[in-house]
């Protein structure tokens, strides 16, 4: 083969090279991005995410890289993801999901920088010393959920007054779930409401719960925040207007997916705030000395459809409140 035609030959495949493999150029920062998601379903969050880190001036396979692991809601993974994200060395990991991503990659380093999203107090859970001086190696953003719990379960009431009790679903797996409950009982005995638990791990378990409330005449269903619920939310959402129960949920998918009603935070914007956290990282700073940012962008959301399905008739006041009508 002639110089010229060999030299042409490296050239072209060069430039065939795939991103992926330009992504791992030496001196290329990598990011460690665990979730106990599936990326089907958080894709805009995600999207949130990767505006974060653009504020911050970094673009993914441009100047940094990220390695992805997803639990899809299997909890008993993420150990071992959060192992191997130690041991590819990371500049920095998220822990994204929800509880328990957070505790899990704390445990597995205590030198890399973390940046978390989670529902629930970071310091009682051990993750940080305080939310404005945070120390060691852990920061992130937060949504704390009790007071979203009292407007959902006040916005279910004012839909469906008429519903003496109402179903609470929760994973008890989940530390968090404690809080909400005691939130939404004590919001639920202010409205004169009857609360009844319904404690849920497995997709069979679903099934169950829901045969269960028929039985026990729930007229409403307040859904408690959870990687686990969220990750199966077509099928609560199926089951509720198969059994007919008005329900109202943390996050627009619900709504989305055909739920009647959600209130909650953006999970798009917290994303976009743990990028940004992110790139921080990346440029110098330590998580030690970020604060802990709590979101505080709320949505709500309305299907109509749904609403039309259970001949429940929202009025033009709530409308007007709702960030998103889906019709």
């Amino acid at each position: 083969m002639r110089r010229r035609a060999f030299i042409s030959l490296l050239g072209g495949a060069a430039a065939a090279w795939p991103l992926a493999a330009r992504a791992q150029q030496p001196g290329m920062p990598v990011i460690g991005f665990m979730s106990t998601l599936s990326p089907e379903s958080i894709s805009n969050p995600m999207a949130g995410f990767h505006q974060g880190l653009k504020e911050a001036g970094y673009i993914e396979r441009q100047n940094v890289s990220i390695e992805y692991r997803w639990a899809q809601g299997h909890y008993d993974r993420m150990p071992e993801l959060a192992a191997d994200l130690v041991r590819r060395k990371v500049a920095v990991i998220v822990a994204s999901g929800g509880d328990p991503s957070p505790q899990i990659a704390k445990a597995a380093s205590r030198t890399i920088p973390i940046v978390f999203g989670m529902f629930g107090d970071p310091v009682r859970e051990g993750l940080v010393d305080s939310l404005n001086r945070p120390g060691g190696n852990a920061t992130g953003v937060t949504i704390f959920g009790p007071a979203a719990v009292t407007k959902r379960l006040q916005l279910l009431h004012d839909l469906v007054p008429q519903a003496a009790a109402m179903a609470f679903l929760m994973n008890p797996n989940n530390p968090n779930g404690s809080i909400e409950l005691k939130a939404a009982q004590a919001a639920a005995t202010s409205l004169g409401r009857q609360i009844l638990v319904f404690s849920v791990s497995s997709e069979s378990e679903l099934d169950a719960a829901f045969a269960s409330m028929v039985q026990q005449r729930v007229g409403t269903l307040l859904g408690a925040s959870d990687p686990f619920l969220f990750n199966r939310r077509d099928q609560i959402v199926s089951l509720a207007a198969r059994h007919r129960i008005p329900a109202i949920y943390y996050l627009r998918d619900f709504a989305r997916a055909g739920g009647l009603m959600a209130y909650g935070n953006s999970l798009s914007d917290m994303y976009r705030l743990v990028g940004v956290y992110v790139g921080r990282i990346l440029k110098g700073e330590k998580p030690s000395d970020l604060p802990v940012v709590q979101s505080t962008k709320f949505e709500f959301v309305i299907n109509l459809q749904t609403a039309r399905a259970l001949g429940i008739e929202v009025p033009n006041s709530m409308q007007l409140l709702a960030d998103e009508v889906i019709d």
